[in-house]
């Protein structure tokens, strides 16, 4: 069956930098995108960043684009998520999703992702 384990998530301090992993089985990875989402606590998951299957375009929402940087390893089925310049409201469970078809055109409808992590929680203290 297929699976998406995130990792990385930590308690950091505001300013700190961070790396999200999430490995995938299961699963033909490179023939899908995969995006990275966040649900901060009491608030609805939202969209922060996708990469397409080739890794050859990216996609952020407003609010962390210029501080995340997506990435992806084709040979390691593995995608990453490069966290910099971290504040409270960055706070949230991470969780990555793969998808294929429509995905590339709504980056940001969960809907349409096919296949979901458990998440990793990241914390950053002020």
């Amino acid at each position: 069956q297929v699976q998406l384990v995130e990792s990385g998530g930590r308690l950091v301090q505001a300013g700190g930098s961070l790396r999200l992993s999430c490995a995938a089985s299961g699963l033909t990875f490179s023939s899908y995108a995969m995006g990275w989402f966040r649900q901060p606590p009491g608030k609805e998951r939202e969209f922060v960043a996708q990469i397409r299957s080739s890794g050859t375009s990216t996609v952020y929402a407003d609010s962390v684009k210029d501080r995340f940087t997506i990435s992806r390893d084709n040979a390691k089925n593995s995608v990453y998520l490069q966290l910099a310049n971290l504040t409270p409201e960055d706070t949230a469970v991470y969780y990555c999703a793969a998808g294929r078809g429509a995905v590339v055109t709504f980056p940001g409808l969960k809907s349409i992702y096919d296949y979901w992590g458990q998440g990793t929680q990241v914390t950053v203290s002020s």
